[in-house]
């Protein structure tokens, strides 16, 4: 079992940037994926990101490509969304997941492992 905490989440304008990180123990760290989500209230837990156990892979939801950067630091257990150019759509509350495989994959059904959530809003 993998325990997930998530930190960074906040309120910023438009156009801002915000840089969410999700910290890891249990498991050992560099042989799963990471993935993030987000939820908005009254609608499903949408894929965001994922990245693969070693960092060589990434996928990236098309609301979000080009715009927010997944990483991971796998001597400090813990995985980054960087998330530039925000816009009001992107408010929601985000959750870091650890995946069931070494891949990145973007199945809800793929991750076991889910933090608490951060809440970020972006304002127009």
């Amino acid at each position: 079992q993998v325990q997930l905490a998530e930190s960074g989440g906040g309120l910023v304008q438009a156009g801002g940037s915000l840089k969410l990180s999700c910290a890891a123990s249990g498991r050992v760290f560099n042989s799963y994926g990471m993935g993030w989500f987000r939820q908005a209230p009254g609608k499903p837990r949408d894929f965001v990101a994922s990245i693969s156990y070693s960092g060589a892979n990434t996928i990236y939801a098309d609301s979000v490509k080009g715009r927010f950067t997944i990483s991971r630091d796998n001597a400090n257990n813990t995985v980054y969304l960087q998330m530039n150019s925000l816009k009001p759509e992107d408010t929601a509350v985000y959750y870091c997941a650890a995946g069931k495989s070494p891949s990145a994959l973007r199945m809800l059904a793929s991750f076991g492992s889910w933090g608490q959530g951060a809440q970020v809003t972006v304002s127009s």
